[in-house]
């Protein structure tokens, strides 16, 4: 296990060095993410939560992806829960100026083991997530026969703060930090994905509902090696929670 750790720590250390030391092309991009988060409570020990999200590039305004995710959550204990799910994402495009006239299909599955602890005021969370995906293969024309296949690993650790609370509603802080590594045969020059940063506030409006505002910044590596995205994202979310 201590193997594992220093491995991690090397990847996430190592990787901003070796990329800034390689000629890049950054393409700059401005996106609005807005998302419903539905979590269905159905016992102390077990939940479903489902997701719809669409992101939307906004100069010049242009739709990106829409995801749907479904994941069962299962809670060990109050420090560990464990996660399990599907999602589908359509992926329009991932550059604003170049449209196609078809969409691309990806095929997700995804389990996680996330650890809580707290220290002071501030909750923290540590997700161990893995991904398998399937992406529909497609050329300039369309879709054509087949899909490419590979592993990603993404760990993040997020720190959330109470800034005031009353009996039925709150205002909290949350930062985050997460970095994504692909793996699998087809990974050749990009096993470094995507680094996310995000800092948002989360507004309690009752004990069912919450809304939050929040920027994230995405920097990520293009198959190739040398091309990487930086995102700056405006992200909306709406929190609604149900029990049976």
């Amino acid at each position: 296990m201590k193997r594992i750790y220093i491995i991690v720590f090397l990847i996430i250390i190592g990787n901003p060095i070796v990329i800034a030391q390689t000629e890049k092309n950054i393409n700059h991009q401005s996106l609005l993410w807005t998302r419903y988060y539905n979590q269905l409570t159905l016992n102390d020990k077990w939940a479903v939560h489902s997701e719809l999200d669409n992101r939307l590039f906004v100069k010049p305004l242009t739709q990106n992806l829409f995801v749907i995710r479904v994941q069962a959550r299962h809670k060990i204990t109050e420090q560990i829960e464990l996660g399990a799910g599907f999602a589908y994402f359509s992926v329009t495009t991932q550059e604003p100026e170049i449209q196609m006239e078809f969409n691309v299909p990806e095929y997700r599955g995804q389990q996680d083991v996330t650890l809580k602890h707290s220290i002071g005021k501030i909750n923290f969370s540590h997700r161990y997530q893995l991904e398998e995906r399937f992406i529909h293969k497609a050329d300039k024309l369309g879709l054509i026969e087949g899909s490419i296949f590979y592993l990603r690993f993404r760990y993040r650790i997020q720190g959330d703060c109470n800034l005031w609370k009353s009996d039925k509603q709150y205002l909290k802080a949350i930062v985050s930090n997460e970095i994504m590594i692909n793996g699998g045969n087809k990974i050749i020059k990009n096993t470094f994905d995507q680094n996310r940063i995000y800092a948002g506030l989360q507004f309690g409006i009752n004990a069912a509902l919450a809304a939050e505002l929040g920027y994230l910044n995405s920097f990520q590596q293009r198959a190739n090696g040398v091309d990487y995205f930086s995102r700056d994202i405006v992200r909306i979310s709406f929190y609604h929670k149900l029990k049976i």
